[in-house]
């Protein structure tokens, strides 16, 4: 007999507070879905300060990621990824989610964030989300050319 569904989609993403004992996956994600990842130590930096991390785990196993940090009256986004193989699942909406609760429970007016112009995917989630461009910050990444600019960009929490 066929099986009506599959066990794994009853099972939700869970979101839980990033660990140390997380870093190896979470630095192996990066570097698998950036040409200039983050190092483990960045990642260390961010626990030892009391960011805001956290994990997506589905069927135990790290899927997604995120770190925000309170800038005085807005949430930054420093960092969000998806493992390329988990792309395009709704993972980032999901963080999204995350991030906005985050703001509005921190009492933050809007959240901001910086993004590549290459990054084509991001942009369209982030406009999805109601992030406008505010600016620009030139030279601001490491790129295979040299630098590349960010484009920095901000969303008002209602």
């Amino acid at each position: 007999m066929d099986k009506l569904f599959d066990q794994n989609e009853l099972c939700s993403p869970v979101l839980r507070p990033m660990t140390e004992a997380d870093l190896n996956v979470v630095t192996q994600i990066e570097k698998t879905a950036y040409l200039y990842p983050w190092s483990k130590g960045n990642f260390m930096d961010a626990l030892a300060c009391h960011y805001g991390c956290v994990v997506l785990e589905h069927i135990a196993q790290i899927r997604a990621y995120a770190i925000v940090m309170n800038a005085i009256d807005d949430l930054h986004l420093l960092n969000i990824t998806v493992a390329p193989a988990e792309q395009g699942k709704g993972l980032s909406h999901r963080l999204m989610d995350w991030i906005k609760d985050c703001a509005r429970r921190a009492h933050c007016s809007g959240i901001l964030l910086e993004v590549r112009p290459s990054n084509h995917r991001a942009l369209a989630i982030y406009t999805k989300y109601g992030f406008t461009r505010i600016g620009l910050r030139r030279n601001y990444y490491p790129h295979v050319n040299g630098r590349e600019d960010a484009i920095v960009m901000r969303k008002l929490i209602n």
